[in-house]
């Protein structure tokens, strides 16, 4: 059988808190495996707003609708309202999704302070906030984090080693083709990455005049086209879990169709013998849809 395996980016309190209950209601009801990636510190989403420097962040909000899926409240903190702590308020609930059998794991701390800020960061720094972050996934749910994807893909070359040292069993902070071991200035990183393959609803949205609904026709092709291909999709308990839920729950029924086993990205991990994964550089470069650069896997490397 062919995989499929979906990763759920929880950026914010709400998305914690709206989009994450609606997200497992509607797995659990389609038979779906998934991994929830939290942010489990502050939400300073308003602090987002200096990206509106950004070349294609305004065509990006203008797009998707900013303010519909995240609303005005959420879109406050860090800036005019206190950013509420993540981890602290809603831990019952994080720990509820895992209880429920899905596989969770860290997207951040701080979701907007490692978007905005890791790429030009130092050791000292990437140590700190994923030390945090660490700390604070074991405070909740009392065993030590085995997976992490990074917030908006955003990386340094501190950071995929820190994941090493961190003991991930595997990561999915990149944009690619396939599971890779990463190479870094001619060394191997033994700590794998499982990219995010396809695009994302919110990336879509808009181009070309596309609405939700032909978005999700789109990927359809894109998965139908690559018979035989395994695929790995982020989806966002903002945007997937609250508003366009309708839309991913098609999703999930189409590619039922296709024959796609809708997994976790753990279960889709257990299936690859990491001894045999090619090894590939890891480098930054742009996403149609999707401002600024990101971390992409990069060309096959020798080490």
């Amino acid at each position: 059988m062919k995989h499929l395996a979906l990763k759920v980016d929880v950026d914010t309190l709400r998305g914690t808190r709206e989009g994450v209950p609606r997200l497992v209601e509607l797995l659990e009801r389609r038979g779906a495996g998934a991994t929830f990636l939290f942010s489990l510190g502050p939400d300073h989403t308003g602090r987002a707003i200096r990206r509106v420097f950004r070349r294609g962040f305004l065509r990006k909000v203008s797009r998707t609708s900013v303010v519909e899926h995240y609303g005005v409240r959420q879109l406050l903190y860090g800036t005019l309202l206190p950013g509420p702590d993540i981890g602290r308020r809603c831990g019952e609930l994080m720990r509820r999704v895992a209880k429920g059998g899905f596989e969770v794991g860290i997207h951040s701390w701080d979701h907007v302070r490692w978007q905005d800020h890791v790429q030009r960061k130092d050791l000292a720094w990437t140590r700190r906030e994923m030390q945090r972050a660490v700390n604070r996934f074991v405070e909740i749910f009392g065993l030590p984090p085995r997976t992490h994807g990074a917030a908006g893909w955003q990386m340094n070359s501190n950071a995929y080693r820190l994941e090493a040292e961190f003991r991930f069993d595997y990561c999915s902070d990149t944009r690619g083709a396939g599971p890779f071991l990463p190479v870094l200035d001619g060394t191997v990183v033994p700590c794998p990455q499982l990219p995010t393959t396809l695009p994302t609803l919110d990336e879509l949205m808009g181009i070309e005049g596309m609405d939700a609904d032909q978005c999700a026709d789109y990927l359809l092709r894109l998965t139908a086209d690559h018979p035989g291909a395994d695929h790995v999709y982020t989806l966002h308990a903002e945007l997937e879990g609250m508003k366009l839920a309708k839309v991913f729950d098609y999703l999930l029924q189409g590619w039922r169709r296709q024959g796609y086993g809708l997994i976790s990205m753990r279960t889709y991990f257990e299936t690859l013998d990491v001894t045999q994964l090619p090894r590939h550089a890891v480098t930054l470069g742009t996403v149609s849809g999707r401002s600024g650069t990101l971390a992409l896997q990069g060309a096959v490397a020798t080490a």
